[in-house]
């Protein structure tokens, strides 16, 4: 088996001509050299050097030999190479399953954070309800997740808690509670909601709790972003209960934002696979998250 040290030996004489040259070039003494290169020598078989003067003169087959060493060199050094950047999170894949609310808010500003710092890299955002979110997870088909675990159920992930949310209600400006800070529940009784979609885990919770306090809503549009529902509040369409998060995309001369009485609750959660351990670039696409998230805290959005 040859040993890359020779094959470097080899190389260097190959390519300077000189055992002192090569030596220098190595950092090792002449006497070294030479034995690198009678080892390399015995194990192929074939003579590479023909002695004469004092000096190695390559034969034929040694020019040949050659060739495919530089390949083999160059390949390790490319694999040096990877593993370096491997090893530093400057490459690698991810694929990232997430809720539209994340997609549309924090995660943009860490995606943009992460592809500066880790330009060959890349990353897939998968924009999934959090059903279809919570298979991925089972399934092994991402490296990362971010959801909220509100009424979420055993799925086959290690789930951490990065914040508490608390749910907001949005009313267009010039509404008739704009000026009540916590709006009680059944003050929405006749009110037209713009509202997430069905199976979404938000949606669900308010449909409970209206239904609890026998609360009939009137749905005046469904959509599955909460960039649409917020759009539609806008323009004075209706009402919406929302995640805290989506802040980030009020715009505020258009609409006023309340807490609700009694609070809807939940965490915004990192999940990952059973099993699966976070890789290098998985961990830094999770430090950026949790930057993004301490950033939410200070602003007061979430805590």
């Amino acid at each position: 088996m040859f040993k890359t040290r020779e094959l470097q030996a080899f190389d260097a004489y190959m390519r300077l001509g000189g055992m002192k040259l090569t030596a220098e070039h190595l950092d090792l003494s002449q006497p070294m050299v030479s034995r690198l290169l009678s080892s390399l020598e015995k194990k192929a078989g074939f003579e590479l050097f023909q002695r004469k003067r004092n000096r190695l003169a390559p034969t034929t087959e040694a020019f040949r030999f050659h060739q495919n060493v530089v390949h083999h060199l160059a390949g390790l050094r490319n694999l040096e190479q990877e593993a370096s950047a491997i090893a530093s999170g400057q490459v690698g894949h991810l694929v990232i399953a997430a809720q539209p609310v994340f997609c549309d808010t924090f995660l943009l500003n860490a995606l943009t954070h992460f592809r500066k710092q880790h330009p060959h890299a890349t990353v897939q955002i998968a924009d999934v309800g959090m059903a279809e979110m919570l298979r991925m997870i089972s399934e092994q088909r991402c490296d990362l997740a971010f959801g909220i675990t509100l009424n979420a159920e055993a799925f086959g992930g290690e789930a951490l808690s990065l914040a508490r949310c608390e749910a907001k209600c949005i009313l267009p400006k010039g509404h008739s509670l704009e000026d009540i800070d916590e709006i009680p529940l059944p003050r929405l009784r006749n009110e037209m909601f713009i509202d997430l979609s069905q199976g979404s885990p938000l949606r669900r919770r308010i449909d409970l709790m209206m239904e609890t306090i026998q609360v009939h809503r009137t749905i005046a549009a469904e959509l599955r972003t909460i960039h649409g529902i917020v759009r539609l509040v806008e323009r004075g369409e209706g009402i919406a209960i929302i995640d805290p998060v989506a802040h980030q995309l009020l715009d505020l001369d258009l609409v006023s934002v309340h807490r609700l009485l009694p609070p809807i609750t939940w965490d915004i959660a990192q999940f990952v696979p059973h099993g699966r351990s976070l890789s290098t670039v998985g961990q830094a696409f999770a430090a950026g998250v949790a930057d993004e998230i301490n950033n939410l805290k200070r602003a007061g959005i979430v805590t």
